[in-house]
């Protein structure tokens, strides 16, 4: 008989060829980057992203080569290619000369200063783990042997409509989910919206002299495909496609309710989770309302020259349950990742969701006679959806860095900006966006929304909830939405995906009062399911960051489903190492269900 040592090696090499056989697919960007030239036919990079690197006064790219020279070390992954790189506006040291001014010194000139009078000059601010696609993994997919479509191009309708969405949502922030129903506001995005080429139910399927692939774009979004009725119902105005999430309250019932914690001392509509003897409390702090960002030239300007003014937004006393768009803004600015996930694992642990009828150990001790824990239970799942995190942000940062290089929505607000008020040449150099300025520019109202906000007409930049903007790192894909995709995937394996939302037999469904104060009981008669208000918690998270500016729809759905295949890889390994005899019926995000 084979020793321990053997079989253990032997399950390790099992693993291993399983991950071998998986096809490393060809990975394709939209092409941006060779499309769009100067008049001396060098690339000018105004559809990729290029902050952190020098710019010039309309906020292109200094030098192309700077830009040559950042793919490269992105390319290599050596740590010693990054430090030769340019940083910032230069000269290239820690304080970089940026046009920020210190509004305390009365030798500064008041023509430089920011929008956001800040006391203390900001310093150069890196890219974050370029090199993160290069490492390698003990277990699931590698990091390369998973991809995404190329993203919408420059000149596309359906970055037209993305860059719609993201626009609205800035104008949106405020208003309470509670208050949707019956807002002027939330009904103007929605008629503003429908105005738009891809969200016509009248527009027929062609080019429209962009770059637009229309079946692969469909399939981002089902409201496309279907026929008859409103192009963009309330039900589904910025809300994510898989199953579930257009059912029942805008939020998540995981991003709301917490558990009953020990002897049942607290009810779930406290939104108290607990953990352990301890527990920790779902209200988040309440960023200023009203209170936006980047939306003056120079702090623009500064921020994609690498400025740092990260931890210099504003927040108003106490905590509250998330009642705005702006609050979802505020949880996905600052959470530890994968956090609303295993909040939601301890949730689900703490109302006595049930796991897939193939788990083991789910009949009575007399049958079984072992309970589980170390293996299938609850430790198990605890680890297991968090484990899952690192793996897909290597993933995502492989296509961010090395394949599609997307620019980000506040870069596109920029360009707006120019194409408005720049000279004849920056608006030859953007002439890609002119259908997007004639859209925003007519009836869709989009262009007179941004300049009674941003205070002055033709002022188009994209108001930011972050002083600092983006990370710094690509659009596409989305760091949240992978991690959302992976670590959903999981619990929705491991629960009973089809089990409907209780708290003593009784349906949950809650909704926060508009002033974040409580929760309110909603629940009458709405079917909330394991799997939706999971699906509908991926979609918070990762269009949260949409709510805040810093990605855009196409970053939230196509992550996602990379996120599900670095999970199922993970299962497919793990499973290999258990000597029960089990299996997960596991539901994805386009309807379909995996068995593994």
């Amino acid at each position: 008989m084979k020793s321990r040592r053997q079989k253990s090696y032997d399950v390790r090499e099992a693993a291993a060829q399983l991950a071998e056989a998986r096809v490393h697919p060809l990975h394709r960007s939209n092409g941006d980057e060779g499309r769009h030239r100067l008049q001396n036919n060098k690339p000018s990079y105004v559809g990729n992203f290029t902050k952190g690197l020098p710019h010039d006064a309309e906020g292109f790219v200094l030098d192309p080569n700077d830009y040559q020279a950042w793919v490269r070390a992105v390319d290599s992954g050596d740590p010693r290619d990054f430090k030769t790189l340019r940083l910032g506006p230069g000269p290239f040291q820690a304080n970089g000369d940026f046009r920020y001014v210190d509004p305390t010194n009365a030798d500064s000139s008041p023509i430089l200063n920011w929008a956001h009078a800040y006391t203390e000059a900001p310093q150069v601010r890196a890219w974050e783990s370029q090199g993160a696609g290069h490492t390698y993994d003990l277990e699931g997919p590698d990091a390369q042997a998973v991809t995404m479509p190329p993203c919408p191009s420059l000149d596309s309708q359906e970055l037209i409509a993305e860059m719609g969405e993201v626009y609205w949502k800035a104008l949106c922030r405020d208003v309470p989910f509670a208050n949707w129903g019956s807002n002027s506001t939330i009904n103007d995005a929605r008629e503003s919206l429908k105005r738009l080429w891809w969200f016509r139910r009248d527009k027929t399927l062609q080019l429209n002299g962009g770059t637009d692939n229309i079946s692969e774009a469909l399939a981002r979004r089902r409201i496309l495909s279907e026929t008859g009725g409103d192009s963009v119902p309330l039900e589904k105005l910025f809300r994510g496609v898989t199953p579930g999430e257009q059912v029942g309250p805008y939020l998540s019932q995981f991003l709301l309710i917490g558990n009953t914690g020990i002897a049942s001392a607290q009810a779930i509509s406290d939104g108290m989770i607990a953990y352990g003897a301890i527990r920790a409390d779902q209200r988040v702090r309440v960023a200023a309302p009203g209170q936006d960002y980047l939306q003056n030239w120079n702090e623009w300007l500064d921020v994609q020259n690498g400025a740092d003014v990260r931890g210099r937004e504003t927040y108003a006393a106490g905590y509250r349950f998330m009642a705005t768009p702006r609050d979802l803004a505020t949880y996905v600015h600052h959470d530890a990742l994968y956090e609303a996930y295993l909040n939601a694992c301890l949730i689900l642990l703490g109302l006595g969701a049930p796991f897939d009828p193939g788990l083991p150990f789910q009949l009575d001790d007399y049958k079984d006679k072992q309970q589980g824990f170390a293996q299938f239970g609850g430790p198990h799942i605890l680890t297991l959806v968090t484990e899952v995190a690192t793996r897909a942000l290597k993933a995502v940062r492989y296509q961010k860095f090395n394949v599609h290089r997307r620019l980000r929505p506040e870069a596109v607000g920029g360009w707006m900006y120019q194409r408005r008020n720049g000279t004849v040449g920056s608006q030859e150099r953007l002439a890609a966006l002119q259908n997007m300025e004639a859209a925003f520019a007519g009836s869709s109202d989009i262009g007179l929304r941004l300049d009674a906000r941003n205070g002055t007409v033709g002022n188009w930049l994209l108001p930011m909830a972050f002083p600092e903007g983006s990370p710094m790192h690509p659009s596409y894909g989305a760091g949240h939405a992978t991690v959302a995709g992976a670590c959903t995937t999981i619990l929705k394996a491991w629960f009973d995906h089809g089990w409907g939302l209780k708290a003593n037999e009784m349906p949950i469904a809650y909704e926060p009062l508009p002033d974040g104060s409580g929760l309110n009981d909603v629940s009458g008669g709405i079917p909330l399911t394991v799997e939706g208000e999971l699906n509908k918690i991926a979609a918070n998270i990762a269009i949260g960051r949409d709510w805040a500016g810093v990605h855009y729809y196409t970053d939230y759905i196509e992550s996602l489903r990379m996120g599900e295949q670095i999970a199922l890889g993970v299962l497919e390994e793990q499973k290999l190492t258990y000597g029960e005899n089990f299996s997960l019926r596991v539901p994805l995000s386009d309807g379909t269900v995996r068995r593994i």
